[in-house]
């Protein structure tokens, strides 16, 4: 099962329902990373072999650059604030998880709604 990085953009309510459904789940602000920059998260979810769950757009920018430059990750998956209800986020996280492995999602950006 993949393990999970919140970034600070993410609903606490996000985090806790992943965890009751058995998802390893670190949040940004556990991991005293709350205040870094995008980057820094992107590179720090990667060393910890975690995939990055975000809701905030601007974080797809650097996915992209980092794909087009062939620099590695472990893998974003994005979620509207406004057209992905928290709801939604977590059914499609949990089956994100359950279904793919770490080489299926290493360097690719999922979007939610799936």
């Amino acid at each position: 099962m993949l393990a999970l990085y919140m970034d600070q953009h993410v609903a606490v309510s996000i985090s806790l329902a992943m965890r009751e459904r058995g998802v390893d789940v670190l949040t940004a602000y556990e991991d005293d990373h709350y205040d870094a920059e995008d980057e820094v998260i992107l590179a720090r979810a990667t060393e910890l072999q975690r995939v990055v769950f975000t809701r905030d757009r601007d974080f797809l920018a650097i996915g992209r650059a980092s794909q087009s430059s062939g620099a590695e990750f472990y893998g974003i998956v994005y979620a509207h604030q406004l057209q992905v209800t928290i709801g939604q986020a977590i059914r499609d996280l949990d089956l994100i998880c359950q279904l793919l492995s770490a080489e299926e999602i290493r360097n690719q950006i999922l979007y939610l709604p799936l």
